[in-house]
């Protein structure tokens, strides 16, 4: 293990000039990864062909891998599989929650919920009929929102604009005082910050893999499902890799042991293999360590930019405990300062209304970078750089 993240930012291939606080949407290249999907092409499907699910261990895959992601999350051993997007994984996790609680018909979630997650639980209720209904509730207002109505709780741990972190051990404890489950979305928690959905009590939680586990555009997500519900869950999406004996070719399903129902479609073989590169190097880390680097970046970050800046406005927790590791600030020109900042080499991101989001990642990010980026930031606010036309006009991804 390593604390010197000196020795993580070397495994990384980042453009010269460019300071990157933008791992919390897409993460960065490890060097190792383009020469591990090449392998996977050339020595895996190019000479073994077919032959490579068994010979490979392509079919292993999503469990193998799956049990690496566990470790980051605290999960325990056996009870995390890959596969499909995070859209599906949520699908899954609710309907088989829902079926789990049949006397209610309350998914409740807050506002701050990624888009996403909101829309596939309005589908799953219509799909399910008039009397299914997804409440949202202000952030802070979930605890008093659990009550014996709910049947399942389906919160993001860390807020994709602000950053805000909920409190999963105490949130969960509530769900289940009230007889709710509770589905964690670790979309923004894991690989950022140590996560505990063994100790938390988590029923199920889901999560993607291309931001800061760095797997690449449209890499894989993942499920979890607790000890105590692994045999019983039953998924809604029950694809013949969630068959007990997929190559039987029965004509009726029947769930495979654990968390292997969970699978629903082929693996994604290459970004599997992508995603497997990456997690080499946090396997040198430990997350109590990046934590606390995490920490130390966003807090310099803040104080740089309130100092130089008093007119981006934070939209981000100063409370470690609810921080995960992104800094939002808000201002009414935010994507055009956001266009600006990025064509001076600063990359963040803009999230509608008015959010310039930053995210931190120590493996690559240090303190000059910070200060570099704070530097960038005072001059194009200062001499107003972002007014021009080209920064204003949108375009389609922000």
């Amino acid at each position: 293990m390593t604390r010197d993240f000196a020795d993580t930012r070397a495994l990384f291939d980042l453009p010269e000039g460019v300071i990157y606080l933008d791992g919390n949407s897409l993460g960065p290249l490890p060097k190792a990864a383009a020469a591990r999907v090449a392998r996977t092409v050339t020595e895996e499907w190019g000479q073994m062909l077919i032959t490579g699910w068994n010979k490979a261990g392509w079919m292993e895959q999503p469990s193998k891998t799956g049990d690496r992601i566990g470790r980051l999350i605290g999960a325990e051993p056996g009870h995390v599989v890959m596969g499909d997007t995070l859209s599906i994984k949520v699908y899954q996790a609710l309907a088989s929650a829902l079926e789990m609680n049949p006397t209610r018909r309350v998914i409740l979630s807050d506002t701050g919920n990624f888009p996403s997650d909101l829309y596939m639980a309005e589908g799953l209720c219509r799909t399910l009929g008039p009397d299914y209904n997804l409440k949202t509730v202000a952030p802070e207002q979930v605890l008093e929102a659990l009550d014996d109505t709910v049947a399942v709780m389906m919160i993001t741990e860390v807020d994709y604009r602000t950053g805000r972190r909920h409190d999963m051990a105490a949130l969960t404890a509530r769900a289940h005082e009230v007889g709710a489950l509770a589905v964690w979305d670790l979309a923004h928690s894991a690989g950022a910050l140590p996560v505990e959905v063994a100790k938390g009590g988590a029923d199920f939680a889901v999560g993607c893999t291309y931001k800061y586990l760095n797997s690449g555009p449209g890499g894989p997500a993942f499920i979890y499902v607790a000890p105590p519900h692994a045999e019983t869950a039953r998924p809604a999406l029950s694809g013949w890799l969630g068959h007990e004996a997929p190559f039987a070719f029965d004509l009726d399903y029947r769930p495979g042991r654990g968390i292997e129902r969970m699978r629903v479609g082929t693996p994604p073989v290459l970004q599997l293999a992508a995603l497997d590169a990456s997690l080499d190097i946090w396997d040198k880390v430990e997350m109590a360590d990046i934590r606390d680097a995490s920490l130390a970046l966003t807090d310099r970050f803040i104080a740089g930019v309130e100092t130089a800046c008093p007119g981006l406005e934070l939209a981000t927790p100063r409370d470690h405990a609810m921080r995960g590791s992104q800094v939002s600030f808000r201002h009414p020109e935010g994507y055009a300062i956001m266009q600006a900042l990025i064509a001076r080499g600063v990359i963040g991101d803009f999230r509608a209304p008015d959010i310039l989001r930053f995210g931190f990642t120590p493996l690559f990010i240090n303190a000059e970078d910070v200060d570099k980026a704070v530097a960038i930031i005072k001059d194009v606010m200062d001499g107003a750089l972002w007014d021009r036309p080209e920064y204003k006009t949108r375009a389609r991804v922000t």
